[in-house]
């Protein structure tokens, strides 16, 4: 795709480790109906960590539970406790769409998908939409009825945390990778919550070759419906970045007009995501930081804004204190991958790009 093959090897490297520290700092505040951008600088005040520059520090002992309640993960999430990742289904689905193009091409099909899903992946680690398809799936159901029977979660951020490999294994090229990202994505969702698998997948494929994440977004943005709420949301959050109005005040205007959307739908996270970007301004810290701190399906966000970065700046310019503590390990409920090394996956990954 145009790009010397040391620097895509750094770039992917640095998507797959963007994406782990992003969902990292993330999970111990994942709750965005209780974590909201108020409560979680308010813990940061209260442990001293802000300007945030690394991973959530821990809770002090005299603060228990109640305001500052954090996920069970958490000991395994916080600085000065990390050894390698914890599992998560945003990492998850990751390993296992490598898997997929491995096993069956960029020719895959969307039943090739679900039976991915049903091989692979333990139904008790699926949530909202996926649970719904997987056991659509298991009871005989096939695309694109699996994303539609009995599923109430079909425009939710299920299918754009799927889309990385997507855009990992086609550099410079967002059109392919929305085309692979819909493929996938149809298994579980319709709506804003397919056009978000397509947004993030060229998202990240136009990162390889973007000078500014902004550039990133438009290209993005050329991927999907123009009418749709999703399109509609980004936009307004480049307008709002474009007229000087600060970070914190542009998702105070974007939460007004889709806090009636549930904490996990693609469009208020979207919303979120792009202004981590923009205001993030191409430093990997600064995004990731942003997108955690901006509240609703934190994990999810900061991993996928995490693999944006991780992309535009190369896994050599990511800080350390970032990819030290994953120690080249990731957890995954994948069957067969537990204990893998970041550096093979993203190895494996740069041999798909290569020969796409």
């Amino acid at each position: 795709m145009g790009l010397p093959h040391p620097d895509l090897t750094d770039r992917i490297l640095g998507g797959w480790l963007g994406r782990v520290a992003g969902n990292m700092l993330g999970k111990p505040v994942e709750r965005g109906d209780h974590w909201t951008r108020e409560r979680i600088d308010r813990y940061l005040r209260r442990t001293d960590a802000l300007p945030l520059t690394d991973y959530l520090p821990e809770p002090p002992a005299d603060v228990g539970a109640g305001e500052f309640e954090l996920r069970p993960e958490w000991r395994r999430c916080v600085r000065g406790r990390i050894h390698g990742s914890c599992r998560d289904d945003d990492v998850d689905y990751t390993i296992l769409g490598l898997h997929l193009l491995e096993t069956h091409g960029f020719d895959f099909t969307t039943e090739q998908v679900g039976e991915a899903w049903l091989l692979h992946l333990p139904f008790l680690q699926t949530f909202t939409a996926e649970r719904a398809a997987y056991r659509n799936l298991a009871n005989g159901l096939k695309p694109p009825v699996t994303a539609t029977h009995d599923n109430p979660y079909q425009e939710w951020i299920g299918a754009l945390i799927r889309a990385d490999i997507f855009g990992w294994t086609s550099p410079g090229a967002p059109r392919r990778a929305a085309g692979l990202a819909r493929r996938d994505a149809v298994l579980s969702h319709t709506g804003n919550g397919v056009y978000g698998a397509m947004w993030a997948a060229a998202l990240i494929a136009a990162a390889f070759t973007a000078d500014t994440p902004r550039q990133a977004i438009d290209a993005a943005l050329e991927r999907i419906p123009a009418g749709s709420r999703l399109a509609r949301t980004v936009r307004h959050t480049t307008a709002l970045h474009d007229s000087g109005t600060p970070w914190s005040e542009t998702l105070t205007v974007l939460a007004a007009q889709t806090g009636h959307l549930s904490w996990i739908h693609t469009v208020p996270n979207a919303a979120v995501i792009t202004a981590g970007l923009l205001y993030g301004s191409g430093d990997f810290t600064s995004t990731i930081t942003l997108t955690v701190r901006g509240g609703l399906d934190t994990d999810s966000n900061g991993a996928t804004a995490g693999s944006v970065a991780g992309v535009l700046c190369g896994a050599a310019a990511i800080p350390a204190q970032w990819t030290d503590p994953l120690e080249d390990r990731l957890s995954t409920a994948v069957f067969g991958f537990d204990g893998v090394r970041i550096s093979e996956l993203a190895e494996r990954t740069v041999r798909l790009a290569s020969h796409s």
